[in-house]
């Protein structure tokens, strides 16, 4: 009975638990402490047995939330929509964890890149700065709270919550590149920060919440000047989640900041833009979608426009790097636009396709920035420029993996790239805009081709006859290539149940359009627009207009 009694609690309180989680072990990991080198034998000792403390903390912790975050979407795949109400008041007055298929997916995506990134860290990379670990494990926090949260207030919090986790990760190893990219990437989302309040000031001056549920419900009724102001909402939220997933013209800050950041901090950094990706998403099909009234579909003339661009441009940034990291780079913000393609045409086997590629191309991306790494350590002084180098001392291996995570972003098939491609030019079909989509969808695959097959060129063929490798150079980690071969081979795998993925990706993107569910769930109520939605109370209407649930509240209160 106890054992019962438990295993309910811990089920209850899950969605809570994955919020929770990293944040009591960021915290075990800071009372655990972070302390610097030291010539002295004890004290290295000490240090040294306090880091092996670290790793298996951290490690264990993030197993233990990739498990939480299995468990949960096996609930999400049913069709339940799950309200978690903190501290007991309900939504929409109070903090609210929602759970359904999207959020579900999104935080086991998480854990899918943060596992093999922090493993790989753990090979000596979290020794090269302080409180790594603490760090790793807040953006763990900041990153479940801001898929979960049912609250557009709480996601801006949220989204501070992962800034400081960031900076402080993307400085990590120290270094004047790192700091100069870090300044600059913390004044950037300072801006969006004070964009993203200005954004949520406007849709709660219009709407009197903001609820992600409640506010789609209120703005499917507003008319005329509160209509358009709560579009003005929409186009500012657009330009904060545009600056998050790196939309142009607003994602020239990533190609350096991504090029500057550790392997493993990049590799996790490959979800962060989709937690951009994530916002647009959720307020455009959610907030903004067919149903919104006079504000439907606001983002959609906005968003295919310059995701084409942002796709474009980044595909031509990839074959323009003199990098490999900074090649790898400009795919995540192709790959980024690819998305935001799909999303803007506004269907649900649009969103569907969306949602497919959004997954494979987080996890190919977080594996090819792994792989950097593995190839700068093999290249002497030149590390991942692309120009003649030395010999590498296992050039086949090295190949095969890239080659594995070129024809998995080129879109070749039967890997996912080219299903989750061939998913969203059959949803364009059709369409008004499905001759631009296609041309610049194929545009971009073969771009990406080429600039990933010159990439391989320079790096393994272009090397002196007569050069040796470099001895200096360390011998390859079999941790560091088998975290890298997990994430590029994750492919293989949705390629293989690729028929499954498709249907939930089809039931998530279905669910997201079911605005009644989402009151039901959340709100509990149908989700007749007829009904009182109100959140707030207005006492400047006629008293008989005042809910007579909120009548005894205006005792003593004129209207004029």
């Amino acid at each position: 009975m106890m054992f019962e009694g438990l295993l309910g609690f811990w089920q209850q309180h899950l969605p809570f638990f994955s919020v929770l989680l990293p944040a009591l072990t960021a915290v075990v990991l800071v009372l655990i402490g972070d302390s610097r080198a030291s010539t002295d034998p004890e004290a290295a000792a000490r240090i040294a047995r306090r880091q092996r403390y670290q790793r298996w903390v951290s490690f264990g912790s993030a197993l233990l939330g990739f498990g939480m975050a299995t468990v949960l979407l096996s609930h999400a795949q049913h069709g339940v929509i799950v309200s978690y109400a903190v501290g007991e008041w309900q939504a929409p007055f109070g903090i609210n964890l929602v759970l359904d298929r999207l959020s579900a997916l999104m935080l086991l995506l998480t854990y899918m890149v943060a596992v093999p990134a922090l493993a790989y860290a753990c090979c000596g990379w979290d020794r090269r700065g302080r409180y790594f670990h603490a760090m790793f494990q807040f953006q763990l926090m900041g990153l479940a709270g801001a898929f979960l949260t049912g609250d557009l207030f709480n996601l801006f919090v949220f989204f501070e919550i992962l800034l400081i986790a960031s900076y402080v990760l993307l400085i990590h190893g120290q270094g004047a590149k790192r700091l100069r990219m870090g300044v600059h990437y913390v004044i950037l989302n300072l801006v969006a920060s004070a964009l993203f309040l200005l954004g949520l000031g406007l849709l709660y001056a219009s709407t009197g919440t903001l609820n992600m549920t409640d506010v789609a419900l209120k703005v499917a009724l507003l008319t005329g000047d509160q209509a358009v102001l709560a579009r003005s909402a929409a186009v500012v939220l657009l330009i904060v989640f545009g600056l998050k997933a790196a939309l142009f013209p607003l994602y020239f800050w990533l190609p350096n900041t991504y090029a500057a950041a550790s392997a493993p901090v990049a590799a996790l950094f490959a979800i962060m833009t989709k937690v951009g990706v994530y916002g647009i998403i959720r307020v455009h099909a959610l907030i903004f979608g067919v149903n919104a009234g006079e504000s439907a579909l606001v983002l959609a003339q906005w968003l295919l426009p310059v995701a084409l661009l942002t796709s474009l441009l980044g595909a031509l940034g990839a074959l323009a790097a003199h990098s490999l990291k900074r090649l790898v780079a400009y795919l995540t913000v192709s790959s980024v636009g690819t998305i935001l393609i799909a999303v803007s045409l506004s269907t649900q086997s649009s969103l569907a396709a969306a949602l497919y590629y959004l997954m494979h191309s987080t996890l190919v991306i977080a594996g090819l920035f792994l792989f950097v790494e593995l190839i700068a350590l093999q290249r002497g002084k030149t590390k991942d420029i692309l120009q003649p180098a030395l010999r590498m001392q296992e050039p086949i291996s090295l190949g095969l993996l890239l080659l594995l995570g070129a024809a998995s972003v080129a879109g070749l098939p039967p890997l996912p790239g080219f299903l989750g491609k061939l998913m969203i030019l059959n949803s364009a079909s059709g369409l008004p805009h499905h001759a631009v989509v296609w041309a610049v969808v194929l545009s971009v695959g073969l771009l990406g081709m080429i600039g990933l097959a010159r990439a391989g060129v320079i790096l393994f063929w272009h090397v002196p006859e007569d050069t040796q490798p470099d001895q200096a150079a360390p011998p390859i980690n079999r941790v560091l290539v088998g975290m890298t071969l997990l994430l590029l081979s994750m492919g293989c795998v949705m390629a293989t149940f690729a028929a499954p993925m498709q249907r939930y990706m089809q039931a998530t993107a279905q669910q997201l359009y079911d605005r009644p569910a989402y009151a039901q769930a959340v709100l509990g109520r149908s989700g007749d627009l007829t009904q009182d939605t109100t959140t707030r109370l207005y006492l400047g209407q006629p008293p008989q207009t005042i809910p007579k649930k909120y009548q005894s509240l205006t005792e003593g209160h004129t209207t004029p």
